[in-house]
Order: structure tokens, then sequence, then C-alpha cells
């Protein structure tokens, strides 16, 4: 992987809309990073789920994964194609970013992402509407994640969800930022799980990390260089984040946001990772510790860059690079699909 020697590199140009949406997320924060949160709701718009399918097929419902702590998903399903008998399609579990703090599955740039997912992998999408922190810190998110997993396995997906058939053997675990700290610890945890007690039907085939959000309290040379050259993300914001959702008095160096180094472990049936790194993302030396911690335990790690990315970069289909990432993690999930008759 690229080191972080860009000190003699500039941000690049991006499109005016990228830099008015964030603007408007900068304007949301704070100078010590902390969420002036009456100003992001009023900017955190929200997309109802959908069962008429959109102009590329796409539709949406909503599920209820556990009752009794509120927790839901959002299913996206693409068009049926091929009639009966028709190939069933892999799952993609998604949990968004936003620090453990902010957003949720029906924030209309997820809602949008996961219809871009579900079109373009041609696959079921379940965005997963996690307990966010500082009201439900570590471990919430991981528990919520761990859950969803076991509703798909113990009910699959009625046909008024997702009027498709899927491959519970081919179910991927995906996410952005903080998103992609849950998609790792998700992934670990269930890993260590099924080793000790096999699931009934889903095999977890492959976990997807954009951008994942790591960290320990040394500083690395990229937050260092991109704190201040950074338009999406600064050290502040990132400090605030883990404060938030850490335990009270924990330090960085916590399991949740520490993976590398001594002692950390990895699932003996830990699956494929696909790791996506950004140029001008501060978080990038973080993770390119941890595709190092996951080579060093043996396990098959594909890294995807994009050297002038900014964190989130993703989210905004008007960057070439997002759609770019579209095509890397179909070919990712049509290599680590099942391949046997389901």
């Amino acid at each position: 992987m690229a080191g972080s020697g860009i000190a003699a590199r500039r941000p690049p140009p991006l499109p005016w809309t990228v830099r008015v949406q964030l603007a408007a997320l900068g304007v949301a924060h704070r100078p010590d990073g902390s969420v002036r949160r009456l100003l992001f709701s009023l900017g955190d718009l929200r997309a109802a789920a959908s069962p008429r399918p959109d102009a590329s097929g796409v539709r949406s419902a909503d599920v209820t994964v556990d009752a009794s702590r509120g927790l839901r998903a959002r299913v996206f399903s693409p068009a049926a194609g091929g009639g009966e008998g028709a190939a069933p399609l892999p799952v993609v579990v998604y949990f968004h970013g936003g620090g453990f703090v902010l957003f949720s599955a029906a924030s209309r740039p997820y809602d949008a992402l996961c219809r871009r997912i579900c079109r373009e992998l041609r696959a079921v999408v379940v965005s997963v509407d996690y307990r966010l922190a500082p009201e439900h810190r570590f471990p919430a998110a991981y528990d919520d994640g761990v859950a969803a997993l076991r509703y798909l396995d113990a009910n699959a997906l009625p046909a008024d969800v997702a009027p498709v058939p899927v491959d519970l053997s081919s179910c991927f675990v995906a996410g952005d930022s903080a998103g992609g700290n849950i998609a790792h610890h998700v992934a670990q945890r269930w890993a260590s799980m099924a080793a000790a007690s096999p699931p009934a039907a889903l095999r977890l085939a492959g976990v997807i990390l954009i951008q994942p959000f790591f960290g320990g309290e040394e500083r690395t040379p990229a937050e260092v260089a991109l704190d201040r050259a950074s338009t999406s993300l600064s050290v502040a914001r990132t400090d605030h984040f883990w404060r938030e959702f850490l335990p009270e008095g924990a330090t960085r160096d916590h399991a949740a946001a520490r993976v590398c180094g001594d002692g950390v472990e990895v699932a003996e049936a830990f699956p494929p990772a696909l790791v996506v790194v950004g140029g001008f993302d501060l978080l990038k030396d973080w993770q390119a510790r941890y595709v190092e911690a996951l080579r060093e335990k043996g396990k098959p790690v594909r890294v995807v860059e994009y050297p002038d990315a900014i964190h989130g970069f993703h989210a905004f289909p008007e960057l070439a690079d997002s759609g770019k990432l579209l095509q890397e993690m179909k070919l990712f999930v049509d290599e680590h699909r099942s391949q046997r008759p389901v």
C-alpha cells in the first residue's frame, strides 16, 4: 500500500455539489469536533421505504429485526428477473457510517447508496439501522450487527420484503467508515460463533470495508499531514466520535478502535476481505495497518486504493471513483459468492 508521503500533493478539486454538501456537514460540527445536533438533524433528510420500484427497478421495505431493542433494517431488492428458477441473489448486510453517532439507514445519502449497490451488484442489500452513540455505546452497534445476521439465519427474508430468491450462503457484511469498523467486528464475532455453533443457513462469504474507521492513541503521519487538508474529516471529529462510542474512560487503544498490533485476534474462519483506501483520507495509515494485521494472520485481503479520494467519496455518485468502487465490489462479490447449487 502507498505510504503517507502526501505533503507535496494538493487535495483534488471537487464538484461544487460535493463542496456544498461537505460545507453543510462542516457547519454541523464545532471546532472541537462535537456535533451541533439540532443543525445536523435539520439537514439529515430521510427517505421513506418504497415498495414501488424506482426508475432502476429497486424497491425497499423496512423490517423489524428485534422489537425489544428497537432494531430495524431497510431491505433493498432489485427487480425480479428470469422468472421461475431464477438464480438466488447474494445478500449484502450494510452498516452506514457516521462515527457511530450520526445518520441512519433512512438517511438520504445511505438510502441512495444502498440502492446503487443493489442495482450494480444485483444483490439484496440489508441496511442495518443500528443503535447510535452516545445513548448506546460500545458494544451496542456490534450486538445489533450480530442480531441482524441471526435474524437472517433464522428467518431469511419474507417475499413481501424481498420478492426475489436470496442465497444466504453468499452473505457479505459491508460498511463505510464507522460502518466498516462494525463490519469487521461483526464478521469477527460471527466467525468465532460459527466455529462453535454452525449457523442454519447463513455463510459469511466476505467482508467489505470502505475506508474503515480504526484508530489509536498514537497520531499517524496521515493524521498529522491531512488534518487541515481534509475537507470531510478531521482529527478533532474522530476523537469526538471515539469519546462518544467507547466505554466511558476508555482510550483510543481500546480493542474496538485499535485492530492491529500485538494481542489482536482474528478468527480462524474470518472471511476474505476487500479494503478500500483513499489517498486523502486521514485514516489511511490505520487501514494499512489493519491490512497488514490480516495478512500476518494468513487471511486473504484485496486492497483497492483511490489516490485522489477523500474520506466518504463513495457517497457522491458524481465522483468517478464512486462508480469504480461499485465495480470493484461487484467483482469481489462475484468471486466469493457460493458456486454450489442452493
